[in-house]
């Protein structure tokens, strides 16, 4: 809900602080900066204080951030508190994904990776539908205010009911502990796999955020309100493609093949978007939804097999994967922003899709990963990358 109720809201903030299209990017990509560059802190603070804790206090940040977002006075005010939220999305969603793996043995792990990556599409809906209502009754200010004590009480609630295990505490020097990471992050397949799918992280990132503002700006016959409901339909059906994606990469395919024919296809529906109206629309965010549930799952369910990344590896492996795709994404949605301002909407949607797709070659260079039943993956990890 956090991560996207601004998008519902934005054509009131640009109103109220006086912000045009690069400014709005600046105020996305801020989010995004936060959660990039503070990931694999997040992930060595979970090794060593355990991923509960880190968890719980990442999304206590994000709450207290998006509380204080109601009160921001400038649009540069809100990009720092958007800034501060990230980071505490970062010290929320690499150690939780490691933490909900940890409660499932290989082979039962994709469907509830997908199921919790999910989740995320549930409140990313809420936060657009609700967001926007709240934003047309109350203000924008009103509307973020509340996703942050919504996040608070979330907090709290998480507190009560995740069980506390082995993980909760990380015995050993800090030194130890990075020693121990430096195969995690000098991967040759976690580079190559987060960069691949860099584009597609982007491009659906911006649909989701950027779409309500597209509809005000070009289509104002719409309405605010078929904005958000389109740009939440996207969100939504990410949910069930979520385990879909898990259980068909837990069935022995390659999973690299699979998620470049779901980034693939996203991308072209990408491509299509300015060249489209309601009806069609409301299809393409169908499969786009569904397709993003599914790659993913599979993103997220990879590191779990490498050799370097499983088990007490894998909060860090993730980690890594969401510092690459979020910093660089940040920059592509601040580019976004930019290329609406110069050249307009349609020439920044064709970039979006164009990117999603020309990165996914890189796949080959992830290590083949494929169906493990019942034993965590063996072998040597992937030689470092040069310096």
């Amino acid at each position: 809900m956090n991560w996207y109720n601004i998008g519902a809201v934005l054509p009131l903030v640009a109103t109220s602080l006086h912000a045009g299209p690069a400014q709005l990017g600046i105020i996305l990509g801020a989010f995004l900066l936060g959660a990039g560059i503070f990931q694999v802190p997040a992930g060595l603070a979970a090794l060593r204080y355990g991923s509960r804790r880190v968890s719980l206090a990442g999304i206590a940040v994000l709450g207290v951030a998006g509380l204080l977002c109601a009160f921001a006075p400038s649009w540069q005010a809100l990009a720092a508190l958007r800034f501060l939220g990230g980071a505490g999305a970062a010290f929320f969603f690499s150690p939780a994904l490691s933490l909900i793996a940890s409660y499932y043995s290989p082979g039962q792990r994709g469907p509830v990776i997908g199921f919790y990556n999910g989740g995320f599409s549930v409140g990313g809906g809420i936060g657009l539908v609700v967001g926007a209502y709240l934003g047309n009754e109350y203000g924008w200010a009103a509307s973020l205010g509340i996703g942050g004590l919504a996040m608070l009480a979330a907090t709290a609630l998480a507190w009560v009911v995740l069980p506390v295990g082995a993980a909760e505490a990380r015995p050993g020097p800090l030194r130890e502990l990075l020693r121990a990471s430096t195969s995690v992050l000098y991967s040759r397949s976690i580079w190559a796999l987060s960069i691949a799918l860099t584009g597609f992280w982007a491009a659906i990132y911006i649909v989701g955020q950027y779409f309500v503002n597209y509809g005000h700006d070009v289509h104002p016959s719409w309405g605010l309100g078929t904005a958000a409901a389109l740009a939440a339909v996207l969100i939504l059906v990410s949910f069930p493609g979520g385990p879909v994606g898990g259980w068909l990469a837990e069935r022995g395919r390659d999973r690299r093949l699979l998620a470049g024919i779901f980034a693939a296809a996203s991308g072209a529906l990408v491509l299509a978007v300015p060249f489209l109206s309601v009806a069609p629309l409301a299809a393409i965010m169908v499969a786009l939804g569904f397709a993003d549930g599914m790659v993913f799952a599979i993103l997220y369910l990879i590191p779990s097999y490498l050799p370097e990344s499983h088990g007490d590896g894998l909060a860090l492996g993730v980690a890594l994967i969401n510092s690459i795709q979020v910093i660089l994404g940040s920059a592509l949605s601040i580019a976004f922003g930019f290329v609406v301002a110069w050249y307009g909407y349609t020439v920044a949607w064709e970039e979006a899709g164009i990117v999603a797709i020309a990165l996914l070659p890189l796949l080959v260079f992830v290590r083949p990963n494929r169906r493990e039943f019942g034993t965590q993956p063996t072998g040597s990890s992937d030689q470092p990358l040069p310096a």
